[in-house]
Order: C-alpha cells, then sequence, then structure tokens
C-alpha cells in the first residue's frame, strides 16, 4: 500500500514538473497554486504572473495530461497483452496497432473526411487499430484451433508488413500528404484540444477498468494456458476479450498522438519488479508508471534541444530500445 501512495504521489509530481519545465520554468507549487486558482478560486502567491497563469492553463497543462493519459492507456494494455500472450516483449504493436492506426490515419488524410472534426482521425485509427486485431486473431483460428500465441504473433507481424506497404504506397502516391503523415507517425502531443483530453480520458478510464476486470484471468493465463484450462478458464474466449480490449485502448491512445512504443514494454516490466504479479494492481499501476515515463519523456522532447520540440516517438525509443535489449538477453520472465 505505502508502495501505491508512492507511486500516486510521483504520478502527481512528475505532472506538476511537466507542466512547470520549459523555455520558462515554472516551480511546481506555483503551478499547483495557478491550478488550485483556475478551478477553485484560490489567491495567486506573489511570484505568480500573467505570463505564468496563461503558459500552465493554455499551452502546458493540455499537452501534459495528454502525455500522462495516454502513457497510461499503452501501458495498461502492454500490461494485458504480456500476460495473455506469454510473451515478456509482447504489445498491442505486435498485432499491427499501430499499422492498422497508420493506414486508417493516411487515407483519412488523404480523403480530407472530416464526420467528426477534430476526432476523425482519433476515431478511424481506433476502429482500424481493433479491426487489425480482429482479422489477426480470426486468421490466428483459422489456422490453429487453439490460437496459440507464436500463431498470432506470427500472423500480427506479417498484417503488419502488409499494412505498412499500404503505408509505403500511400506516401509514395500522395506526397502533398506525405509530411503530414510522418509526423503523425513520428508522435506529438502538441497542440491538443481540451476535447481531445477528454476523450482520451475517458476512454482510457474505461478501458483500464475493464481490463482490471479481467485480472483473474490473466493471473491464471499467466501461468499457461493448460493450467487455465485444467481450471475452466475458457482460454480462446478470455483471449478474444483482452486482446481487442487491449487493441482498442492501444489504437484510440496513438490515434490522438502518433505512434508510439516501448511505453508498454518499460512500465509493465518495473511494476511486476516492484509489485508482484497480480494484475489487479498490475494494470492500474502500469497505467501510473506509463503516464509518469510518458511525461518524463516529453519533458526531454520539449527541453534536450533549444526551440526544436523532438518526436516523442523517437525519444522514447531512445530511453526504450537499451531496456529492450535488456529484456531480450536477459530472457527474464513476464510475471
Amino acid at each position: 500500500m505505502n508502495k501505491i501512495v508512492v507511486a500516486c504521489l510521483l504520478s502527481i509530481l512528475v505532472i506538476l514538473l511537466g507542466i512547470g519545465i520549459g523555455s520558462t520554468f515554472i516551480l511546481p507549487w506555483e503551478v499547483a497554486n495557478i491550478m488550485a486558482h483556475k478551478i477553485f478560486g484560490a489567491q495567486l502567491l506573489d511570484s505568480v504572473t500573467s505570463t505564468h497563469i496563461s503558459i500552465v492553463w493554455n499551452i502546458r497543462t493540455v499537452r501534459t495530461l495528454m502525455a500522462f493519459v495516454v502513457g497510461a492507456a499503452i501501458a495498461a494494455s502492454g500490461s494485458a497483452m504480456q500476460s495473455v500472450m506469454q510473451n515478456p516483449l509482447a504489445s498491442s504493436y505486435t498485432l499491427g496497432v499501430s499499422a492498422g492506426a497508420s493506414v486508417a490515419a493516411g487515407l483519412a488524410m488523404i480523403t480530407g473526411v472530416s464526420f467528426f472534426g477534430i476526432l476523425t482521425l482519433p476515431f478511424f485509427g481506433m476502429i482500424a487499430g481493433v479491426s487489425t486485431v480482429v482479422l489477426v486473431v480470426l486468421l490466428a483460428s483459422k489456422f490453429d484451433r487453439n490460437m496459440g500465441n507464436f500463431t498470432i504473433i506470427l500472423l500480427g507481424m506479417v498484417v503488419s508488413l502488409f499494412l505498412n506497404a499500404i503505408i509505403t504506397i500511400i506516401n509514395a502516391l500522395f506526397r502533398e500528404n506525405m509530411q503530414r503523415l510522418v509526423y503523425w507517425q513520428m508522435g506529438s502531443f502538441s497542440g491538443k484540444a481540451p476535447l481531445e483530453l477528454l476523450v482520451i480520458t475517458i476512454l482510457t478510464i474505461i478501458g483500464v477498468f475493464l481490463l482490471t476486470l479481467h485480472a483473474r484471468e490473466l493471473d491464471i493465463l499467466t501461468f499457461g494456458e493448460t493450467e487455465a484450462f485444467s481450471i475452466g478458464v475458457d482460454v480462446k474466449k478470455a483471449k478474444w476479450k483482452i486482446l481487442v480490449l487491449s487493441a482498442g485502448l492501444t489504437g484510440s491512445a496513438i490515434s490522438f498522438v502518433g505512434i508510439i512504443g516501448f511505453v508498454d514494454l518499460i512500465a509493465p516490466h518495473v511494476v511486476r519488479k516492484l509489485f508482484g504479479s497480480s494484475h489487479k494492481i498490475v494494470i492500474p499501476m502500469s497505467a501510473i508508471f506509463g503516464g509518469i515515463f510518458m511525461v518524463c519523456a516529453d519533458i526531454i522532447a520539449r527541453v534536450a534541444i533549444e526551440s526544436i520540440d523532438l518526436p516523442i516517438g523517437a525519444v522514447t525509443a531512445l530511453m526504450g530500445a537499451p531496456f529492450f535489449m535488456y529484456i531480450f538477453f536477459r530472457g527474464g520472465k513476464y510475471a
């Protein structure tokens, strides 16, 4: 319990630092004071200026909270994916979620559809991500009636390669949209609207809650499919539900901000080391640590090079690649 409290307090501190750090540095207690002033009408500190208020409330708050929520969504889905696939390197990306979302984003950009305004791209990206996983699982059930993990991962890689080829063709045929698509694929939290933050927050809360409801099944699946079946778990049904939920959660997150990797590998691994293997704890704690990791990555993206906002996907890759190699060569278990 003490670790959980510390993790929650750490997440609040990191969010305050994320909002305060930038070309104009604002102290964490000043950020908290501005937030309290805006939300509850608290009196401002003497050190707080109108410029500080504008920076905090109009520029950095939505961006930082967006980073935290997206990181939470991706990490929570990654923790479930690793358990259901019994693979510490598994993620929703393994099943083609990012590739499916990228194809949908590319098609939305070249056709110019705007059914839902600023939510059009996220909507199509999420639907495409889930549809890709459904396709992979359907193919797996067709070729392997037991829906083995190796079959699912292999077909996920094949579908991803196919969809990436489509993305390449889209870029080649519609060069006027290529820069926008490439920028989206690199990932960014800048320029996000409060409505986008509200929608992804609601989707993330629902997704994490639903995954946590499957904690018992995930705990059992961790010990192997044979053991799960002997206890009475419908392994195929459990895989379907958890894979689709994880894909929906990841798809909704990356469709808002672009392709961001490695957070779904790092956060769950750290959480299992600190809190054990019970998924009632692992899933929500992965969400918190994923949010912390993503906010830290966003801070680096903003301040590493003066006047340049680095692609968040590149930053998480630089941070996550060594960790990926560590997991791979160590051959550690996921639970």
